[in-house]
C-alpha cells in the first residue's frame, strides 16, 4: 500500500514537470530550447564513459616486490564531494596481472570526478595529495606496502582504453578517502578539497629542500670510457650501486650533454661532470634488481 502512494506521488511529480515545461515552451521558447540543450549536456557528460588522466609507477615492496601502474581517470558517474570538508568519492578497479605481448605489468585503475580532477591540474601540491591519497588507499585496500616514491610516466594510460573502462565499470562501489579510513600516517593526507596546509610537510617536498642534507648520500659508482681501436671514445658507460633501491621507480634520473644527475628520495643523489660530452637522446638505462645497480650507457655526441 505504501509502495503504491509512493508511486502516485512521483507520478504525481512527473506530471507537475511536463506541465512546467510546457508552460515554458509556450511562454519562453529560447528559455526552453536552452534548458533542455543544458539538460542534453549534463546527461551526456554524467554517462560518458571514463578518461584517462595519468599514469603513475611505483613499486610493491611487500608482499612480492614488482612494479605497479595506477591509472588515475576522471568519471562524472563518480560522485562529486558535498563539500570541501567531506571525504573525496572514488572508484577502482581490481588489481590486474597483464600479459601484452613481451611485456608483463601489474596495473590498478582509480576514477574521481571531474572535479576533483579539476582541482590538481594547476595545482602541484593537491596533485601530490590526490597521489598520496589513492597510494594511501590502494595499501589499505589490498594490504600490501607501496615504495614511499613515485613517477607520472609520459603515457596517460598503462594498457588499453577498453580495458581501464571495463575494469572500472565491474570494479567496487564507489569508496570514499577520508582521514578516518586512512589512519596510517594521516598527518600527511590533508584531503584534496580541503584548502589547508598539511600539518606536516609531505615527503617529496621534505627531500627536495637543502634542510636535511645528510639524508642523501653519495652511492658508489665507477665511470668507464670505451673506446674503438683508434682510442676514439665511442661511449661512456655509470655504473652506480643503489643497496637500498628496490625498483627503478624509486630513482630519478637526468641526463644533459654535459652531466648526469641521480636522485632517489631520501636515499641516494649523485650529481656528475662527464669526461666527454654525450648524446642523451640516445642514452639508455638499466637497473638490475638483484645486484641493485645501475647501468647508465651514454653514446659520446659527435657533435664538435
Amino acid at each position: 500500500m505504501e509502495a503504491l502512494c509512493n508511486s502516485e506521488d512521483m507520478l504525481a511529480k512527473v506530471n507537475q514537470l511536463w506541465t512546467m515545461l510546457d508552460d515554458l515552451a509556450e511562454s519562453n521558447p529560447e528559455s526552453y530550447h536552452q534548458f533542455m540543450q543544458q539538460q542534453l549536456k549534463d546527461a551526456k557528460q554524467h554517462y560518458a564513459p571514463a578518461e584517462p588522466y595519468m599514469c603513475l609507477k611505483t613499486c610493491i615492496l611487500e608482499p612480492t616486490e614488482k612494479s605497479l601502474f595506477v591509472n588515475l581517470c576522471r568519471w562524472n558517474q563518480v560522485p562529486a564531494p558535498q563539500s570541501p570538508s567531506d571525504p573525496v568519492p572514488l572508484r577502482a578497479g581490481k588489481m590486474e596481472e597483464i600479459s601484452e605481448k613481451s611485456e608483463f605489468y601489474t596495473v590498478l585503475d582509480i576514477a574521481y570526478n571531474q572535479s576533483v580532477i579539476e582541482k590538481g591540474k594547476d595545482d602541484p601540491k593537491m596533485k601530490d595529495q590526490l597521489i598520496r591519497l589513492s597510494l594511501k588507499y590502494i595499501e589499505e585496500q589490498y594490504n600490501i606496502i607501496l615504495s614511499n616514491s613515485y613517477t607520472i610516466t609520459k603515457f596517460k594510460l598503462k594498457g588499453s582504453l577498453a580495458r581501464m573502462r571495463q575494469s572500472l565499470r565491474r570494479g567496487q562501489a564507489p569508496a570514499a578517502l577520508s582521514q578516518k579510513t586512512l589512519q596510517k600516517d594521516s598527518s600527511d593526507l590533508t584531503l584534496l578539497m580541503e584548502n589547508t596546509v598539511p600539518s606536516k610537510t609531505c615527503l617529496i617536498e621534505e627531500i627536495s629542500t637543502t634542510e636535511q642534507p645528510e639524508e642523501l648520500c653519495t652511492p658508489a659508482y665507477e665511470v668507464t670510457i670505451i673506446k674503438d681501436m683508434n682510442e676514439k671514445p665511442l661511449k661512456i658507460e655509470l655504473k652506480v650501486e643503489l643497496p637500498e633501491v628496490h625498483c627503478v621507480s624509486e630513482c630519478d634520473l637526468s641526463v644533459s650533454e654535459d652531466d648526469v644527475l641521480i636522485e632517489c628520495p631520501a636515499k641516494y643523489k649523485l650529481h656528475l661532470d662527464l669526461p666527454q660530452s654525450v648524446n642523451e637522446e640516445a642514452t639508455t638505462a638499466a637497473f638490475h634488481s638483484q645486484k641493485r645497480v645501475l647501468l647508465i650507457t651514454m653514446p659520446v655526441s659527435e657533435k664538435k
